[in-house]
């Protein structure tokens, strides 16, 4: 076969492509700095550069603590055009998450703005691993940009080549890294292209992180396009719907949790046009989607995981379902949805690995399969073994195939908790919990929560004489992970178990629902005085 039928595929030519096409265009909106595709595209060309002389190899690891800014973005572009991976790390997390990320990954460089300079720094003292700090007085990251490129920086890739590795922390409460490889992070990001119908004129408001499954690639899939990126460094609902209506924005992609909070700020009112939402994490409730759609927001449902690139399902709507009573509408926007126009179809199979029935009742797990699938769990064979059966990757989550084709989650089989769109491993709590003195054992598990979706709870049985309070507890967490996986209530008592021992979670997450409310105070953990214990 010729040498030019054949082109490697990787997302980083959707720059390549962009300067020469819409090289006056403007591609980013960071606060005050903006910058058309001829500018961003010699920004990434100098960053490039930079990591070259940093001493970064093809194969090597960049690890990102960054806000939404421009600075991200020419990280997703330049670090995989130097043939290195990126690592982008979840702000949110607890700097001794980010140390175990830096250290398994195996990062040499570490670039952050300047909004996680002190972690940074902590990070980088910790490890040996020089950080680059953006707006900061030293190692700046302006300064650190050679004033030329060299395009001898630049090396070519294979499609399956490494990408970038995204950490999740699964059911073992424990990290895990998620390979993502040229192809697919391409054939992701030309799906979110299509799906979300982007182009030239598309002005993309980032209220997802773009540290999430790198955006759900649409870090690369606005810059296929030809749109406008326009960063958020944070979110602030008065903030975004100035966006909405000064840079005249027409997407963005958010969790249920940020749409409710949009919709309920005082700033709220109908836009002059209407602007495409992506939302994924859970399925937003018709009673959002019913407050939504008079401000101007058309929502769709996907519906993914960190080792799929993000949305591998969406719930395509189809024109004749218009027709039905809001009801039968409303359940069928509850529903996962089918493959995305570049993923194979979703499988729902049974524990032998056959697929179920298509009636929308026998329940099985979901698993996907294809092209935006990871390559595998960084450094850890066994846990991708683990989570694969039938030549498909297993998500974890029960549901059903319906007729149409369409995937319904029923149920979880992972003890994740889902809150705000921020997956949260019980598992984690339990063993962080578990190393206080006082604490003999105990389980966690998430309660529905009408702004959260759903929130920890633990449950705790202390040692015998054991003193310990729920505010101390909660203080002890605080110093070990990250603040939003705290649980926003802990009980004391013995835990129910089976016969073999095991704790029956599935009491505790029944009698939760019922024994915790928001109005007891699971909108925010305890301080002091500390509350009246539960039994």
């Amino acid at each position: 076969m010729a040498e030019f039928t054949f082109a490697p595929l990787t997302p980083v030519h959707f720059l390549d492509r962009a300067r020469r096409a819409f090289p006056h265009r403007l591609a980013v909106v960071d606060e005050d700095v903006r910058l058309t595709y001829a500018e961003f595209a010699s920004r990434c060309d100098r960053l490039v550069s930079a990591l070259a002389r940093s001493g970064i190899q093809p194969g090597d690891r960049v690890a990102a603590l960054c806000a939404n800014s421009h600075i991200m973005l020419e990280l997703h572009q330049a670090v995989p055009a130097r043939g290195a991976a990126l690592v982008s790390i979840n702000v949110r997390l607890a700097v001794e998450e980010m140390h175990y990320i830096l250290e398994h990954s195996g990062a040499r460089l570490l670039v952050a703005t300047s909004e996680f300079a002190s972690q940074a720094r902590e990070i980088s003292a910790r490890t040996g691993v020089p950080a680059v700090v953006a707006g900061d007085a030293t190692g700046d990251y302006e300064s650190w940009l050679p004033d030329v490129a060299s395009t001898a920086d630049r090396v070519d890739v294979g499609e399956r080549d490494l990408l970038a590795i995204n950490y999740t922390s699964g059911t073992t409460g424990r990290p895990k890294g998620v390979m993502y490889h040229h192809r697919g992070a391409y054939l992701q990001a030309v799906a979110m292209a299509f799906h979300a119908d982007l182009g030239p004129a598309s002005n993309y408001l980032w209220t997802l992180p773009m540290f999430h499954c790198n955006g759900w690639c649409f870090t690369w899939a606005v810059t296929a396009a030809g749109g406008t990126h326009v960063c958020l460094r944070r979110i602030d609902p008065s903030v975004i719907w100035r966006q909405l209506r000064e840079a005249d924005v027409t997407h963005l992609s958010a969790a249920p949790t940020v749409l409710a909070m949009i919709a309920e700020d005082p700033a709220a009112g109908q836009l002059p046009r209407r602007v495409h939402v992506d939302t994924g994490g859970a399925p937003p409730s018709p009673a959002l989607l019913e407050r939504l759609d008079p401000l101007g927001f058309d929502v769709t449902h996907l519906y993914g995981l960190t080792e799929t690139y993000g949305p591998v399902a969406v719930n395509v709507w189809q024109p004749e379902w218009d027709r039905l009573d809001p009801t039968e509408a409303a359940r069928l926007r509850a529903r996962q949805g089918i493959g995305n126009i570049i993923a194979r179809p979703l499988r729902v199979l049974d524990t032998s690995g056959v697929d179920v029935a298509p009636d929308g009742q026998t329940i099985g797990e979901i698993a996907v399969s294809g092209n935006n699938v990871m390559l595998g769990y960084y450094r850890d064979e066994r846990a991708t073994a683990a989570v694969t059966r039938s030549g498909c990757f297993l998500t974890g989550d029960l549901g059903v195939m319906h007729s149409d084709g369409y995937v319904e989650i029923r149920d979880r089989a992972k003890d994740v908790i889902i809150s705000g769109g921020e997956n949260i491993a019980s598992v984690e709590l339990e063993r962080a919990l578990d190393t206080h003195p006082e604490v003999l054992e105990s389980a966690v598990v998430g309660v529905p929560h009408p702004h959260w979706g759903e929130v920890p709870v633990a449950f705790v049985t202390r040692r015998t004489s054991a003193t310990v309070t729920e505010v101390e507890l909660t203080t002890y967490l605080r110093e070990r992970v990250a603040a939003f996986k705290v649980p926003k209530a802990i009980a004391f008592a013995d835990l129910p178990k089976t016969s073999t021992g095991k704790i029956q979670k599935n009491v505790l997450r029944e009698g939760a629902a019922a024994h915790f409310s928001p109005a007891e105070g699971l909108d925010d953990p305890p301080s002091a005085p500390d509350r009246t214990e539960r039994a």
